[in-house]
């Protein structure tokens, strides 16, 4: 394991970087999810998505989630029939989700936004929001950057390599997540703001994920808390025979208990209370954390 980091305070929430793992739990306000757990079917009221989304919220902060991961659009590749959600649409279903979770939620909850759109970034940071989930590195909104870096919030920097040119993935993983770093500095974020995300998923196959899976200690060379999200990614399913999305959850806690082995700082995961107890698990035997 390397060194811990410095603990990080951004506002009330203080981080103890390598004390345990952070768990951050998914909710997706979509139809169309790849995982299966949209909570805004096609034609359902509003106001009932903002329930279920609460619900399931509180029901995954009382199993243990540090974190909750707002996002309005769906990531699945366009190849499987995705188009560019536009961003007055985004916002008009991560907003009052943010707004009821931050009312409903204790206090030392945080609320981050799924979001590569700077102008939703600013609407659900006024909504409560306190952290940026970019799965795009800063690169997906020419705005993005200048903006976290005004509003003085951390971002999570995802590499995404879809349609980028690839060698070696953890190298080409590697480099990217780098020219993200020094892109966030430039435009005058904190290097504690900061945090990694090799994007597992997003640009690699099956065999390619695995690799970086298998070197993600090398990702602590960037200096940054590393976050991992494999959860019932298409790499399980195919490593276990083709299971589908609602059936990979050994499959994710195989690679939760491994990347926290490797160093891994959060995980984001569906499953909140079962991945807890496995980070936790891992925790003791690789931290040395005791509750």
């Amino acid at each position: 394991m390397a060194e811990p980091l410095a603990p990080t305070r951004w506002g009330a929430h203080e981080l103890a970087w390598g004390a345990r793992t952070y768990v951050m739990g998914v909710l997706n306000i979509t139809p169309d999810s790849f995982s299966g757990d949209g909570l805004a079917p096609a034609g359902t009221p509003m106001g009932d998505v903002v329930a279920a989304a609460v619900a399931r919220g509180q029901a995954m902060v009382a199993d243990g989630a540090d974190l909750l991961d707002v996002g309005g659009e769906s990531t699945r590749p366009q190849t499987e029939g995705q188009v560019p959600l536009a961003p007055a649409a985004e916002r008009d279903r991560v907003v009052p989700v943010i707004a009821a979770l931050t009312a409903a939620l204790p206090r030392h909850t945080l609320i981050s936004v799924d979001t590569y759109k700077a102008s939703v970034a600013e609407a659900a940071l006024a909504a409560g929001a306190a952290l940026v989930n970019d799965i795009t590195g800063l690169r997906g909104d020419p705005e993005m950057a200048d903006f976290v870096a005004a509003h003085g919030v951390p971002v999570v920097l995802m590499s995404n390599l879809r349609g980028v040119p690839r060698h070696d993935p953890v190298s080409d993983v590697a480099r990217q997540l780098a020219a993200s770093v020094e892109l966030a500095l430039a435009a005058g974020i904190p290097w504690d703001h900061l945090i990694v995300d090799p994007g597992i998923g997003f640009g690699l196959d099956a065999a390619g994920n695995l690799a970086v899976l298998r070197r993600l200690s090398d990702l602590r060379a960037l200096g940054r808390p590393l976050l991992v999200g494999t959860s019932r990614k298409s790499t399980i399913g195919k490593v276990l025979g083709g299971l589908p999305e609602d059936d990979r959850l050994e499959g994710t806690a195989a690679t939760v208990a491994l990347s926290i082995a490797a160093g891994a700082d959060m995980v984001r995961v569906h499953d909140v209370r079962a991945m807890v107890r496995v980070a936790r698990m891992s925790d003791a035997v690789v931290r040395g954390w005791t509750p």
